[in-house]
């Protein structure tokens, strides 16, 4: 993928009244020019451990945010089998709380990947996600603490452990073709969001039951993260100081292009059929994502992907037969996957010091966390029991408008600091 940044013309350095005058835009031009920082210019681009690296994380993100995806599952037999005195509401929690800790984690597991803990990190959540599954399986009918202490924060904490690390270790890899194998990699959750649930379904409601099944994925889990653990391996150097999150939060809260694309999440409240559906129109599009900001930029694929989102949505309201929700879940799955697909190659796109990057990408998932923890349960209360789906529809689609105006304006920022450092740097010139 070529680089996005343009290449500006270096500020003569010889006049210290000219380094003065033009200190801040060679911040700017930092922040634009990621190759310009020490130790970003050889980066192998491919190689026999960087793709290695790029599977073994992508076998992560399909035994991971993937499996998570198919609570769906889970909770269809908790509510009519296994913990029938237990609400659907409560039942949720076990849910939303999973999705939370994967995202929320991060702000802790994306440090310890700056401070050169990847492999303890990794490990250790491996480990604890094996150990969380097979817990799982020895749960009684109606044992709901049960459940949601291996599921809810057991698994959840295990896969926030590895999801942020896995997406940040390939940029030690790649910079140019970044953006697409980030992309690449976080299409396997897509993947697993496909495949776990089908297999989940044969499994549980099948032959064997709720105990074996649920101890088979584990073992398939367990065989998949231990190849990943070996084929993953770090490149650059840990920072030789502690991560400061007081720096990187007062850094980004001073950089309103990095807040204003920390401010959006998207709604994926779909009928239970449909979910299989948008999951592989999901995979399509994370999948091209890294192709499409090639040719269209980063921010613009995310600005454009987002809108196409939130017009998808409201075009639920129009529901009327079965061809429209395959179509409207095909094309939804799809400009979502591309938004989310971009998330990781933004969040690394808007970073100055890539050694910042882990604690940057935790910051901004656990933002995106909140919106997993309480999204689902203000659309099912908007819902109700009369089933009036105008109005999450409405809410979901506002959102995601919000966050598609907000994305434009993280676009307007770049685009004048990119004018300011050339007006700058021509008078610098002069």
């Amino acid at each position: 993928m070529a680089h996005l940044s343009p290449s500006w013309p270096p500020l003569p350095m010889s006049s210290s009244s000219a380094v003065d005058e033009t200190g801040e835009v060679i911040a700017v031009q930092r922040t634009l020019c990621k190759d310009e920082h020490d130790g970003q210019s050889d980066f192998p681009e491919g190689g026999f451990t960087a793709w290695s690296t790029a599977l073994g994380a992508f076998l992560v993100q399909f035994c991971g945010f993937g499996y998570s995806d198919a609570y769906g599952v889970y909770q269809d037999f908790y509510t009519q089998t296994y913990l029938t005195n237990s609400t659907p509401s409560a039942i949720a929690w076990i849910g939303s709380v999973n999705g939370f800790l994967v995202l929320s984690v991060g702000v802790m597991s994306g440090r310890m990947l700056d401070r050169g803990a990847f492999y303890h990190v990794m490990i250790i959540g491996c480990l604890l996600q094996s150990f969380s599954l097979f817990m799982l399986s020895l749960t009684k009918p109606n044992g709901y603490y049960q459940i949601f202490l291996a599921q809810g924060i057991g698994s959840g904490f295990a896969t926030g452990l590895t999801y942020v690390p896995s997406i940040a270790v390939v940029s030690h890899h790649f910079q140019k073709r970044r953006s697409f194998t980030m992309g690449l990699v976080v299409a396997g959750a897509s993947l697993g969001s496909i495949f776990h649930p089908i297999m989940l379904n044969n499994l549980i409601n099948g032959r064997l039951g709720f105990a074996n099944g649920v101890r088979a994925s584990a073992g398939l889990i367990s065989c998949l993260l231990f190849i990943a653990c070996l084929l993953m391996r770090t490149r650059l150097p840990p920072q030789p100081k502690a991560v400061s999150y007081t720096r990187v939060l007062r850094n980004s809260v001073v950089d309103p292009a990095y807040i204003y694309s920390t401010s959006h999440d998207l709604s994926k409240e779909f009928s239970f059929y449909s979910l299989s559906i948008l999951h592989s129109g999901s995979f399509i599009g994370r999948f091209t994502a890294g192709v499409i900001s090639a040719y269209a930029g980063i921010p613009n694929t995310v600005i454009g992907s987002s809108l196409m989102s939130s017009a998808i949505i409201f075009a639920m309201i129009g529901l009327r037969s079965v061809a429209s929700v395959v179509l409207i879940g095909i094309s939804y799955g799809y400009f979502s996957g591309v938004c989310i697909g971009m998330m990781a190659p933004l969040v690394s796109y808007l970073t100055p010091d890539i050694s910042d990057l882990g604690a940057r990408m935790g910051i901004t998932f656990a933002i995106s966390s909140i919106g997993s923890l309480v999204g689902a349960p203000i659309c099912g209360a908007l819902l109700s029991s009369n089933y009036i789906w105008w109005k999450p529809v409405v809410f979901a689609g506002s959102v995601a408008t919000c966050g598609g105006v907000i994305f434009a304006s993280m676009q307007f920022i770049l685009k004048l600091r990119q004018k300011t450092a050339i007006v700058y740097s021509k008078d610098a010139s002069a």
